[in-house]
């Protein structure tokens, strides 16, 4: 999957976690679709590497496998940037 298809795919996948996992971001928006976008790096590389699902293009397993990243991503945030407040 090309560069532009994992922002697009991470742009829906950071949207859909927030929807997931609603409240208030210590960053905004901004932040929860980087997020989202790192969440759909992170969710390609586990699905094709560790779990053998492929993921090539915009399609509905590729964006529920970055939502899971993305998700997993704000767990994280959310976690560490709570304890160090």
């Amino acid at each position: 999957m090309g560069w532009l298809s994992y922002i697009v795919v991470g742009l829906i996948a950071g949207a859909l976690g927030k929807l997931i996992m609603p409240g208030r971001d210590p960053g905004g928006i901004i932040v929860t679709i980087l997020i989202g976008i790192a969440g759909a790096l992170v969710g390609g590389f586990i699905g094709s590497s560790l779990l053998g699902i492929g993921t090539s293009g915009i399609n509905i397993p590729t964006i529920l496998i970055a939502t899971g990243g993305s998700v997993l991503l704000l767990f994280l945030y959310r976690m560490f940037k709570s304890r160090s407040v």
